[in-house]
Formats: structure tokens, C-alpha cells, sequence
């Protein structure tokens, strides 16, 4: 493992990872095409995924990217009958939508895509206002097949809308961290410090490449991920900033449910928390839906792992009278913005849901 390149201290020092509810100029999106990740259920997927990106584009532009050229017009039709269904329930225009080829391992862009950090207004030195970040991706400690394709995905978006990419040379999911922009970060023990990532890196190590990439000064742990997460527990599952001193996490309230004792920990955490200045957090909370099981599996279903989109909430949803108190809250805690329902009880059968099929491209 390499040590942090002197000139990266440098040129980073002058930026930040800003927060999700920045502006955003485009949403990077990649067309699902594995059928072994949603193995008997695939069918009804690219369906489902249109709904989602058609909810999307009513809010921010979308880049979506396609792994098979010769199938780019059929998922251009599939969207745009998505757009016409969801025309009623998601009324807008409809923003700028880019579907190109793009070969992908997956669909799960918020873990290979480029995560993007902003110059300081503040910055004294020169250079540009934008860098992406190209961490390397191991597909979750390799626990499934290639992933070659998605590796390279910051590399080739980078040339397709000319930002500049930088490789911090480790491994780091998009989905395992969060920020509040303000200087403060969310990630989990039981992936960040997951052998299967990084063996060769202390938690120090790792939070010195946190802080010298993504421009923040303040790393907070939680503990553990809930029951089904393949990825080894990422924080957008579990609690996530929706304000700079404002963090919503989800709870369990049932006692003899395998995520309440998990969840009750990372609660107490966050409670004893302080953000960037010493000061401690407001915490919200967000009841978890009932258990989620497909093929005698439990799943990762979370009201965590929603999106957040420039006019937007896109909040998974599980067909649950859960799903109502969920909108409340999140509604409570955006009110300039509308909380829109995702169906994801057939997405999270490849253990993942909106936040995870996504990735924001935030303004400059």
C-alpha cells in the first residue's frame, strides 16, 4: 500500500467533499444488466429502475449509462413509458437525460462512481474548482465476480464530461461514508476497517486518507451494519446527515428483531457525538420497515438509503404502513424539497436500493 503522494496533501488541503443536498448538475446512474444479482427476480427489475430514473430526472439531469450499445434505444423506450406512467404520481418537467454506452460489472454506482470534492471559497492557492476522486473498488472484499469494468468507471466518465480524476489508490465505497460539507464525516468500523478493504491500513491510516481527501477534520464511527448488508455494514443504511448539525438514523423497536441491538448502539453513538466545532448533533430517528425476506433471506431494507436530488427526496419504499411515517419525517426534515416513493422490495433483492444505485455529480 502506498503512502499519500506529498503533492496530494498539497493540492487537496484547498477542498471539500460537499454535502448531498449541494447543488447537484447530474446524477450518474448504470442501467442494471447482471442477472445474478437479482437471481430469479431479474425480469421485473428494468422496470422498477425506469420508475426510479424517470422520479430522478423530474429533479436533476441524468447520465445513465448503458453496458450493451446495442440496447441503449430499448432502455431509452422503457424510460420514457416509465416517464409517461409516473407523470401523474411525480408531476414536472422532465430535465436532460444522457443515455450512452458505458460497460459496467453492475449497477451499483454510489460505490464505483467518482465521489467529487469542491475547491474552498476560501482557497488561497490555484487550480480547478472540481476534482473527482477515483477510489479503487474491490466489489465489497471481492465477494462476488469481475469487476474490472466498474473499477474504471471515474476514469472514463471523467473524459466523457471533463473533470479532473485523482486516484487516492484505496479502496472506498461511496455508500460507506457521508458528510455534512461542514467538515464532519459518517462511516462504520465494521466496513472501513473491514480486512477485506485495506489490511494494510490502521484506522488512523484510513482516517488520514479521509481527511486528506475529502477535506474533512472530523471522522465519526458508528459500529455495525444491519442483518442482510453484503457490504459490511455502509453508513447509507444506517444514518445519514440531512443538515450540517442534523443527522436522522434508523431505530428498531422491536426487541427480538437481529437489528435492534445494533441499532441501539450506533444510536447511543451518535448521541454522544460532536460535529467539527464541539458541538453535539440534533439526532432524528426513522423506524426501520418490517423484516424484508426473499428466499428465506433477510434483506437490507432501510428508509436510510434514500436520495437526496436537487427539488427531491427519492425514499425506498416496501409496500408498508411504515412507508407513510417514513415520508413524514423525511418530509419534516426537507421541507423545500418532495419526498418521493421508490418501490424497492424487489431492488433490495440485490441488496441495495436507491441510494445505492445512484451517485450525484454536485455543482462546482
Amino acid at each position: 500500500m502506498t503512502a499519500i503522494p506529498p503533492e496530494h496533501r498539497r493540492l487537496l488541503a484547498a477542498y471539500r467533499m460537499p454535502p448531498e443536498w449541494a447543488r447537484h448538475v447530474g446524477c450518474f446512474l448504470a442501467w442494471p444488466h447482471n442477472r445474478d444479482t437479482w437471481p430469479d427476480k431479474f425480469d421485473v427489475i428494468p422496470p422498477i429502475y425506469a420508475e426510479m430514473v424517470a422520479k430522478i430526472v423530474r429533479f436533476d439531469n441524468v447520465r445513465l449509462g448503458v453496458t450493451d450499445e446495442k440496447q441503449i434505444n430499448q432502455v431509452r423506450e422503457t424510460f420514457f413509458d416509465a416517464a409517461r406512467r409516473t407523470a401523474k404520481d411525480t408531476p414536472g418537467t422532465l430535465r436532460p437525460i444522457d443515455i450512452f454506452h458505458l460497460p459496467t460489472n453492475d449497477a451499483w454506482v454510489r460505490d464505483y462512481g467518482p465521489i467529487f470534492v469542491n475547491r474552498l471559497a476560501s482557497a488561497a492557492t490555484s487550480g480547478p474548482n472540481q476534482i473527482a476522486l477515483d477510489w479503487r473498488f474491490n466489489s465489497w472484499g471481492e465477494k462476488y465476480g469481475a469487476f474490472d469494468l466498474d473499477d474504471v468507471v471515474p476514469q472514463k466518465l471523467g473524459l466523457r464530461y471533463g473533470f479532473k480524476v485523482i486516484e487516492p489508490g484505496i479502496v472506498l465505497e461511496g455508500g460507506s461514508i457521508d458528510v455534512n460539507g461542514a467538515g464532519s464525516l459518517l462511516t462504520t468500523e465494521s466496513c472501513l476497517l473491514n480486512p477485506n478493504r485495506n489490511p494494510s491500513l490502521s484506522r488512523a491510516d484510513i482516517e488520514d486518507y479521509l481527511r486528506t481527501y475529502l477535506g474533512v477534520t472530523n471522522v465519526l464511527w458508528l459500529g455495525d451494519g444491519i442483518a442482510g448488508d453484503d457490504t459490511d455494514g455502509h453508513i447509507d443504511d444506517l444514518a445519514r446527515f440531512v443538515a450540517a448539525n442534523t443527522i436522522v438514523t434508523v431505530v428498531e423497536d422491536d426487541p427480538a428483531d437481529v437489528n435492534y441491538a445494533v441499532l441501539r448502539d450506533n444510536l447511543e453513538r451518535l448521541r454522544a457525538m460532536r460535529d467539527q466545532d464541539g458541538r453535539p448533533f440534533k439526532i432524528e430517528t426513522l423506524s426501520m420497515p418490517p423484516a424484508v425476506i426473499h428466499d428465506g433471506a433477510r434483506l437490507p431494507a432501510s428508509y436510510a438509503n434514500f436520495y437526496i436530488a436537487n427539488g427531491a427526496v427519492l425514499m425506498p419504499t416496501f409496500n408498508a404502513p411504515t412507508d407513510a411515517v417514513a415520508s413524514r419525517t423525511l418530509q419534516r426534515l426537507f421541507p423545500n424539497r418532495r419526498v418521493v416513493g421508490v418501490p424497492s422490495t424487489d431492488l433490495v433483492w440485490g441488496l441495495g436500493s436507491v441510494h445505492c444505485l445512484s451517485q450525484q455529480h454536485p455543482a462546482a
